[in-house]
């Protein structure tokens, strides 16, 4: 009954495309919420924005996925692609680096569309909140299509 006066949180779209269901994911981490709970994106767009402000606490060596600190505890984790760490890096170019203050719609991340479409690895990309025990209530934003750096993909509340 408190959580309702406890102060909403919103992550922006750090991708533009159409949002999906976690258990649409096709990578059972992801679908089963192994590494969080959240949403995820099917990218069209070669930029990746941060979701909030925050601490760019990791960028993956093969710069394929980032997580972010916010000022409230909550950590995210933003995975681009399903697989794409098999690349190596190969189709990826990092932006920002690990350690930054970043404000929501700051570019992180590029996506080399055509090197990954050649692999035929997926645009899928969930987005996810890694600490999730932290958060009462979880819902996922009101538009089926996203905006990167616009459009609010996900509102939580604190415990």
């Amino acid at each position: 009954m408190l959580n309702m006066f406890k102060k909403p949180y919103e992550l922006l779209a750090p991708v533009s495309g159409k949002v999906l269901e976690l258990a649409q994911v096709p990578d059972q981490v992801f679908a089963q919420k192994m590494a969080g709970d959240g949403i995820a994106i099917e990218a069209e767009g070669d930029l990746v924005l941060a979701p909030a402000d925050g601490k760019l606490s990791f960028i993956f060596r093969t710069n394929h996925a980032f997580g972010m600190v916010l000022g409230n505890g909550v950590e995210i984790l933003v995975h681009v692609g399903i697989d794409t760490v098999n690349l190596n890096g190969e189709g990826f170019e990092r932006l920002a680096e690990e350690g930054a203050m970043l404000r929501a719609g700051d570019r992180v991340l590029k996506i080399r569309r055509k090197t990954l479409a050649e692999k035929g690895m997926s645009f899928v990309t969930p987005v996810v909140i890694s600490n999730a025990d932290k958060v009462a209530q979880m819902r996922p934003g009101d538009r089926p299509v996203v905006q990167a750096g616009r459009d609010v993909v996900l509102r939580y509340r604190l415990k």
